[in-house]
């Protein structure tokens, strides 16, 4: 089957099957930039031997100027929120372990949140919750349970008072299966959330865990969308390597995330759910090649990726939060297509625009920030 490098919906005007994999961003965007584009995209068609798409390339380009639009709006991914209850269960937990404060999130609130938007031109942010200390507190599952819910029913609030600016990554207690399945029925069929949202571990528990099978089927059957937070490991969080755990073990234990799910076949068990990964997937990008180096010749691959692994690697989506640096997003566009790729801001940890003024001094054009900033996320959550 041949896959086309945007949707239907994005007009692509070029095959994955025509050309070069590495080639299939650039001449995408290319196509659709300009006059000046499409002469080096057809520059590029010609020096790898085909013609078929020219007339496409050329005709596209001559209308592609009045087609584009000048102002990107923004569809963010990657927005935290903090309900008063959760809010002083997490700075409580801090003040007991002299933990300090982060003051953008003690600061936080619903009207900055939206100020902070517009100023960013953000047409709509996915609330979802930052990951927590420890496995929800460490508190009894009843407890743990009301909390869950507590935080669902705040956001729920919040996209009824402000329609249309708001979107919902629900939380779900995990660490009880029960209790999970009850909220999935919950935030599904009551608060009509748009997905859910889930810590890449949950104490000794990476997401890939056998435990969490009965979970992921109903997620499957309901065809989700499951996005994925790091928290940083009980092992690793006081190592020291001079620095502080979210700048090295967060992104790291998303790639333990991903890693444990594709070994453990979720990704080939659950077709239907769509698997969205923070911070462009910690190292994914990075370490793609080696993890098929040691995996991509096991015996067993058929059962975890028959397709290989790299394959696997594509199909998820990954955001751009505090990872629009030239490198991490060079290495991200190269494994995967520009299809899988959302914007995420991680608001308010850092500010709304932070990412934005990024994504705009990388030089991708009009087409590819189009796609990053709000295109790949409507399709993903079926917003358009």
């Amino acid at each position: 089957m041949t896959n086309r490098f945007n949707s239907p919906q994005n007009n692509s005007c070029v095959s994955s099957s025509d050309f070069d994999p590495s080639l299939k961003h650039q001449l995408a965007c290319q196509c659709k930039t300009g006059r000046r584009g499409a002469l080096k995209a057809l520059s590029a068609l010609t020096a790898l031997g085909i013609s078929s798409s020219v007339g496409s390339l050329v005709a596209q380009a001559q209308t592609a100027q009045s087609n584009s639009s000048t102002e990107h709006y923004r569809i963010d991914t990657h927005h935290h929120f903090y309900p008063p209850q959760y809010q002083k269960a997490w700075l409580d937990y801090e003040d007991k372990r002299g933990i300090p404060h982060f003051t953008r999130q003690v600061s936080w609130s619903v009207e900055g949140a939206l100020e902070d938007m517009k100023t960013a031109n953000v047409k709509k942010a996915m609330l979802s919750m930052a990951s927590t200390p420890g496995v929800w507190f460490d508190l009894p599952v009843p407890e743990i349970n009301k909390m869950v819910r507590s935080c669902n029913d705040y956001a729920a609030q919040l996209i009824k008072d402000h329609p249309g600016r708001f979107g919902l990554f629900a939380t779900l207690t995990m660490v009880d299966v029960k209790s999970t399945l009850d909220e999935i029925a919950y935030v599904f069929d009551v608060l009509k959330a748009e997905g859910v949202g889930l810590q890449t571990n949950y104490g000794d528990k990476w997401a890939g865990h056998a435990d969490f099978a009965p979970i992921y089927e109903e997620l499957n059957r309901r065809k989700a969308l499951i996005y994925f937070h790091p928290l940083v490991a009980s092992c690793c969080g006081k190592l020291n390597t001079g620095t502080f755990p979210a700048v090295l073990e967060a992104p790291h234990d998303t790639s333990r995330a991903v890693v444990n799910l594709l070994l453990g076949g979720a990704f080939v068990k659950y077709k239907n759910i769509k698997w969205l990964f923070s911070h462009a997937g910690g190292t994914i990008p990075m370490l793609a090649g080696r993890i098929n180096y040691f995996h991509g010749n096991a015996k067993n691959i058929s059962e975890f990726a028959p397709e290989g692994i790299e394959a696997e690697l594509r199909k998820l989506f990954y955001d751009t939060a505090n990872a629009t640096h030239p490198a991490s997003m060079a290495a991200l566009l190269k494994l995967v297509p520009p299809s899988q790729v959302v914007y995420g801001s991680d608001y308010p940890y850092l500010p709304m625009d932070t990412q934005v003024k990024s994504l705009q001094s990388l030089g991708l054009g009009e087409t590819l920030l189009d796609m990053i900033e709000h295109k790949n996320a409507e399709n993903l959550l079926k917003l358009s």
